[in-house]
């Protein structure tokens, strides 16, 4: 009896707290996920790395070895020096020194890159002005960017999206939701098409040294706004037509942002996906349930009210009745 009575009350609480339940089931969900990504990655990439320093101690051995007038003090400051530059985006080599970072359409394409939460890393500002600005540029730009944005997906979604849903299903009678499934299917393969396997293409012929997965590489980080840094077009030697290039990425970030934000906000409003997300969601009290919680009170509150007025009147007919018939008794008296 008592085992039936505590599973009975477990199954009340689980059912009374689900989205909570649902909640806490997501961020062990996505701890898990965090931690199975850390386990991949180290795997994968740690014996790389390890190949790398080996393969740079041994170069690095060599080198003084062949150049034993060069103490490997002076080679790790100039090292150094030269590593520390290449952060900023500034290399020593030869083949790169024509390649200047902040010209006007690499200043555009650094401005877009800031906006856009992408962040390449592999251009940076060197003096203090620079980085001052740059904070209060990000502060006003990236809601500005947010706001931009939000407007324009708005209202392509009128026309990528909700017209078109809406047309086919009163047009054919079709049921509205695979209406919008399929809408969606095409409308990722097609964004993928257009703004993934094409401009990867194109980077692989245009880019030296890129074949086609990194290329797809740079153009999936870059439009998910990941921005590594470790590819970027344009800085080759030599570049030809390296200022319209720059541009032309420029363009290809932005249109591309926009799609993928069109893409991703066609998808969620699929209903199947809204039910998804309702489950992790705290419900909202309805004004229907905030109606009857008032009515409860006000007809509580009167019956208490009722209650102790019935009390009183109960009382003074009580005090009546005893004055009266003291009153009684008096006069037989």
């Amino acid at each position: 009896m008592l085992q039936s009575l505590a599973s009975n009350s477990c199954v009340r609480l689980i059912q009374n707290h689900k989205s909570t339940w649902y909640f806490v089931s997501l961020i062990l969900g996505y701890l898990l996920y965090l931690i199975f990504g850390a386990v991949v990655f180290s795997s994968v990439e740690l014996p790389y790395e390890d190949q790398l320093r080996q393969e740079l101690r041994a170069v690095k051995k060599q080198f003084l070895l062949e150049n034993e007038c060069l103490s490997e003090e002076r080679l790790e400051r100039f090292l150094k020096k030269a590593l520390d530059a290449s952060n900023y985006g500034v290399s020593i080599l030869n083949n790169a020194s024509a390649n200047w970072n902040w010209d006007f359409t690499s200043s555009l394409f650094f401005a877009s890159t800031v906006l856009s939460t992408t962040g390449y890393g592999h251009t940076a500002p060197l003096s203090d002005g620079g980085k001052a600005f740059c904070i209060i540029y990000s502060v006003i730009g990236i809601p500005f960017t947010l706001l931009f944005l939000t407007a324009v997906v708005q209202r392509i979604m009128v026309f990528s999206t909700r017209r078109p849903v809406t047309y086919i299903h009163t047009r054919w009678g079709l049921s509205k939701q695979l209406v919008a499934i399929v809408h969606a299917t095409l409308l990722g393969m097609l964004a993928v098409s257009c703004f993934f396997l094409i401009p990867a293409a194109i980077f692989s012929a245009l880019e030296e040294n890129w074949n086609f997965l990194e290329s797809f590489y740079f153009c999936f980080i870059s439009l998910s706004t990941i921005g590594l840094g470790d590819y970027v077009p344009g800085e080759a030697a030599n570049q030809k037509f390296r200022e319209l290039y720059k541009v032309g990425i420029t363009v290809y970030l932005i249109l591309g942002l926009i799609v993928m934000l069109v893409v991703l906000e066609t998808f969620c409003e699929l209903q199947q996906l809204k039910q998804l997300r309702k489950m992790f969601y705290l419900k909202k009290e309805k004004p229907q349930d905030r109606l009857a919680i008032l009515e409860h009170d006000h007809l509580s509150f009167t019956t208490v009210s009722d209650n102790t007025s019935g009390k009183n009147e109960d009382k003074n007919n009580t005090s009546s009745a005893s004055v009266n018939f003291s009153g009684n008794h008096l006069q037989l008296i």
